[in-house]
């Protein structure tokens, strides 16, 4: 198919969700944001779109649960049409031995990074498939590559995460016969809020680790997610794009 119109992105009033929402709005899609609580970081984010020139609307609802799912890609369809482009980004971290996680929290790194990509994906499946095409793009997260404590110890996030690149395949494999791409992308140590409260010895000590030398910024992940959903990653699938600037090699 030609490149998608109409863009759902979860967890995109700010980070990296918003740098995806800003750099697909300028290519002309459609953008409908999602968020679950931040009223007036959803207002900021689709009056940033609007000032691009592109066009947004914004959806609350909670995609840590399957019926806010649903509703979810129900509303963004009435608001923007045909969801074309699904970019799975909402992905709670959690800094925990396994040992010591409670079930709440377990809970949440299962259904917030995993769970939350499948019933969005299911959700807008049928339509793709009726439309012939379509595009789902998984934000996964170097933790699914190096094993925990290689990162951080956040080994139920990291669980989570690599579960989400074997679903990013399985889609892909059986989507493929209905038009469907699904690839994902693999972000390492990136510029955003997480980051600001670090200590800057251990910041410095991960630049040092990282080949070319620096963190990366959520608009140089928003540039992969573009690439994967355009027309130039056609023949792309079942992909998943390193963002990490060599840390894992």
């Amino acid at each position: 198919m030609t490149s998608p119109r109409t863009a759902l992105v979860t967890g995109s009033t700010r980070g990296i969700g918003r740098a995806i929402a800003l750099r697909l709005a300028r290519d002309g899609v459609v953008v409908v944001l999602n968020h679950a609580r931040a009223g007036s970081a959803a207002e900021e984010a689709i009056a940033a779109v609007r000032a691009a020139g592109g066009r947004a609307h914004a959806v609350r609802a909670d995609v840590t649960d399957a019926a806010e799912c649903a509703r979810l890609v129900r509303e963004a369809t009435a608001a923007a049409g045909p969801i074309e482009l699904l970019v799975n980004n909402v992905g709670p971290f959690l800094e925990r031995p396994l040992g010591e996680t409670s079930d709440a929290e377990w809970r949440l790194m299962i259904d917030g990074n995993l769970g939350s990509a499948f019933w969005c994906a299911r959700a807008v499946l049928p339509g793709m498939r009726a439309a012939g095409g379509g595009v789902i793009v998984n934000v996964g997260a170097l933790n699914a590559e190096v094993s925990p404590g290689m990162t951080h110890d956040a080994p139920a996030y990291s669980l989570a995460k690599s579960a989400l690149m074997m679903m990013t395949r399985s889609l892909a494999r059986t989507e493929g016969p209905h038009g469907i791409r699904v690839n994902a992308v693999g972000p390492g140590f990136i510029e955003t809020e997480a980051y600001a409260g670090w200590d800057p010895d251990e910041q410095a000590r991960w630049r040092s680790l990282i080949p070319l030398g620096r963190f990366g910024r959520p608009d140089e992940v928003a540039e992969a997610v573009a690439f994967l959903a355009s027309s130039r990653a056609a023949y792309i699938s079942g992909a998943i794009l390193p963002v990490h600037g060599g840390l894992w090699l």
